[in-house]
């Protein structure tokens, strides 16, 4: 199952890029630290192949995921992620990926995103891929108030 949807931003596409996509391991948890207890790179330096884990508080649906970057092009804003352990692997899901793409548009950006899963057997798949938009969403939302708030922050 695929599905694609686009979040419409303020922020400006190149900052929007860096905060949400490729640098959202530091600032996840400072920007919601009661849902991101913490975050790190735990192979690599950022770059393809690299894979980072964030681990969840209370209340979240699972304690952690990790994820492999894939791909990152970073004139063009796009990076393609994997989800490798955690989050509904296993439970709710086979497999997922999330590509995004940044693109300028007038007053800000917009957010493309096109996640692909495979659920697991009897999942309702619908309703999963809409807590992942919400879930997204959400993330893209904190980074634009962030840098709305921080001009000078990822330039």
């Amino acid at each position: 199952m695929s599905f694609t949807f686009e979040i419409a931003s303020a922020a400006p596409a190149p900052r929007l890029f860096k905060a949400a996509g490729i640098d959202w391991h530091n600032l996840g948890p400072k920007l919601a630290p009661e849902k991101i207890v913490s975050a790190a790179i735990l192979e690599g330096e950022g770059s393809v192949g690299s894979v980072r884990q964030f681990n969840f508080g209370a209340g979240a649906p699972f304690s952690h995921i990790k994820e492999r970057l894939d791909f990152i092009d970073l004139e063009n804003l796009e990076a393609k992620t994997t989800l490798i352990e955690g989050g509904g692997l296993g439970v709710v899901l086979q497999s997922a990926s999330t590509q995004i793409k940044v693109e300028p548009k007038a007053g800000g950006s917009v957010v493309k995103v096109t996640a692909t899963c495979v659920p697991l057997p009897g999942v309702n798949a619908a309703e999963e891929a809409e807590k992942a938009k919400a879930t997204f969403t959400e993330v893209v939302k904190g980074c634009e108030a962030y840098l709305l708030a921080n001009p000078e922050a990822y330039n």
